[in-house]
């Protein structure tokens, strides 16, 4: 099962969270999202537990527990929505018309 795990101390480690999961079963992976452009952590992760029912019981015992001083936010992972395309832009057309000053034409 895949858990999201979100509100993580900036500070968190793979290999610590690996640990606080482990207590309730076998991880198989821990992915913690950082920004692509900083590097930094984005204060979310994302944990593989290959037994359901361990993870369960570790969605349930770390949900809202104190983790590095953070209440973490544990439950299981959505899907990623896939993106509809299209979405705007600046100027697409449709509106009302203006001239270069801003006014409406009359």
């Amino acid at each position: 099962m895949n858990i999201f795990v979100g509100n993580l101390n900036y500070q968190a480690s793979e290999s610590e969270l690996e640990s606080l999961f482990s207590e309730f079963g076998t991880v198989n992976s821990v992915k913690i999202i950082k920004d692509n452009e900083t590097g930094r952590a984005k204060g979310f992760a994302f944990i593989e537990m290959e037994n359901d029912s361990e993870a369960e019981e570790a969605i349930q015992a770390l949900h809202e527990s104190d983790f590095k001083s953070r209440a973490l936010v544990v439950n299981q992972a959505r899907p990623r929505e896939k993106s509809s395309g299209g979405g705007g832009g600046f100027n697409r057309g449709g509106g009302q018309q203006r001239n270069n000053r801003g006014y409406n034409n009359r």
